[in-house]
């Protein structure tokens, strides 16, 4: 097992803590998830990715810094207001505070 999850599922990327552990080990954990993601063709780029699941802000980062090269924009699953919130955008169909389901 490790401390942190991430699965694509139906276009959305489902993440989520796993074994406890600090930010240090759980960042780590995420890059190399992602790593094999993209190895595996898993995670091949697009227009749009929606995150949907709890993180960290030092998760957040390492997702950002590794999603935001190969999607044209990223959507992030705000519960309260029952949408995504499109936050790192490099495709003109969408706006940054986009609100999309």
């Amino acid at each position: 097992m490790t401390t942190y999850n991430i699965e694509l599922q139906a276009g959305i990327l489902r993440i989520k803590f796993g074994e406890p552990a600090q930010n240090d080990q759980i960042v780590k954990d995420a890059a190399t998830r992602l790593e094999e993601m993209a190895q595996s063709g898993e995670l091949a780029g697009g227009q749009l990715l929606k995150i949907n699941g709890p993180v960290s802000i030092p998760v957040a980062f390492v997702l950002a810094h590794k999603l935001a090269h190969i999607y044209g924009a990223i959507g992030f699953y705000d519960p309260k207001l029952a949408k995504y919130v499109i936050c790192i955008t490099h495709n003109p169909a969408y706006k940054l505070g986009d609100l999309i389901d």
